[in-house]
Formats: C-alpha cells, structure tokens, sequence
C-alpha cells in the first residue's frame, strides 16, 4: 500500500477532571517530574512516549484517551483515510511549537489521533 508513512503511537492523551491529582499519579507511575506543566496542558516524555493529561478533555471535549499516530503528512493521512471511511471529527490543526494535530473516527466511533511534528 502506498501513501503517507505512519511512525507508530507515540503520543496519547488523557482527560482529566483533575489536572493536580492527576499529575501526582503520572509522576509516580513514570518516575519522572513533568517536562510541560502549564494549567491547560501537562506533559510527560518517557522511554519515547509522550503522555499528557487534559484538563476537562481539552477543546475537543475527549471523554476518553485518544492515542496519537505520528505522520509524516497529516493532509495527506487525512486524506487516506476519509477515502478508507474514516469520518474527520477535528480537522488538522496547528497547537504550538509547529506541532500538527487532528482526529478522526473509524467506522465503530472509535477516535483515532494523527500528529505532525514540522
């Protein structure tokens, strides 16, 4: 199958109700101190993941996590799979530092992520 390379799940994002408590859990399932803490976002970077919590599921209202595929093009993923009947739920959209992101569902609703870093 030609098309858009996939570079795998690397990055997957939680809703939180609390970002303070929340944060505490991470830190101690990965052992680490959060490498962003801002109000809006916390992030953590372990063994090549990235993991962050999302307070109140963010602007896109996420009620659960949703793991984020990392491409080389994101138009061109989206693009793929709209074709293979996926529906876009949140159209590519830049977050900061050149970082790309969008959401679509699978047939089930399931929620699938695809981020560009570029």
């Amino acid at each position: 199958m030609t098309g858009s390379a996939t570079r795998g799940i690397k990055t997957v994002l939680h809703p939180v109700s609390d970002l303070a408590k929340a944060k505490a859990v991470y830190a101690a399932l990965l052992g680490i101190p959060p490498q962003t803490d801002s109000p809006y976002y916390v992030g953590f970077e372990a063994e090549g993941q990235n993991i962050g919590l999302v307070p109140g599921g963010g602007p896109q209202g996420m009620t659960s996590p949703v793991a984020y595929w990392h491409v080389t093009d994101i138009e061109a993923k989206l693009a793929e799979l709209t074709a293979a009947g996926a529906t876009v739920k949140e159209a590519a959209h830049e977050v900061g530092g050149g970082r790309v992101v969008a959401t679509v569902t699978d047939p089930d609703g399931n929620v699938l992520g695809l981020l560009q870093d570029r």
